[in-house]
């Protein structure tokens, strides 16, 4: 009697593939990774799984960005809580890739102005041009605030320091200051990721252009 092929052999039940396949679709986390978390769900309570699915299931629905800041708000608010807080400084923008940047420089403690995200970073190996960021929103957000200073707070990566000389280009001979994160900040870090010691570093040492 012949043994079936290994690649028609069904190892794992479909519903438990899919989700494997599912998960490892997600940035950082491989096949062995995807694995464990698939098993780790299907051996939990199910109200595990229920409140995940839930939580996956609205993130779409329930969320939405600032319509001055690009930073992430709950859906129906026009804009960010950063950005409307009187304590803080709209004359100063830090200028980020992603929205969980905010979150790196606000642990710091240290940041009271305000932020403006990108949307991500130029890239031609990726096909992202300056055009697809909220690169242009900026400028007129620094007419209409009258922005003093603007921090350059992208990736100390090839990309990041690109957007970060183009935006320096395209303020051309606006009348503000310009500053980018010090150099503690290790190269090629993405600012989500680096510690908090750190970043307030950087933050504190930053430099004009």
């Amino acid at each position: 009697m012949e043994r079936p092929e290994i690649s028609s052999m069904q190892i794992l039940p479909p519903a438990l593939q899919t989700l494997i396949e599912d998960l490892g679709s997600l940035p950082g986390v491989g096949p062995r990774t995807a694995e464990r978390y698939a098993y780790y769900l299907l051996k939990a309570e199910k109200n595990t799984a229920d409140k995940l699915s839930a939580s996956i299931s609205k993130i779409h629905d329930g969320i939405s960005t600032c319509q001055k800041t690009f930073a992430l708000v709950e859906k129906g608010k026009e804009l960010s809580d950063l950005y409307t807080d009187a304590a803080r400084d709209k004359q100063l923008v830090a200028v980020v890739g992603e929205p969980f940047d905010i979150v790196a420089l606000e642990k710091t403690g240290q940041f009271k102005g305000t932020y403006h995200v990108l949307g991500g970073l130029v890239s031609p190996i990726d096909g992202i041009s300056p055009d697809q960021l909220h690169i242009e929103e900026l400028m007129v957000r620094i007419d209409s605030d009258k922005v003093k200073e603007i921090i350059l707070a992208t990736n100390a990566s090839v990309e990041g320091e690109s957007t970060a000389l183009y935006i320096q280009q395209q303020l051309g001979d606006r009348n503000v200051k310009i500053t980018r994160l010090a150099r503690g900040l290790p190269v090629g870090v993405d600012l989500e990721y680096a510690d908090q010691i750190t970043l307030g570093r950087a933050l504190e040492g930053r430099t004009i252009l």
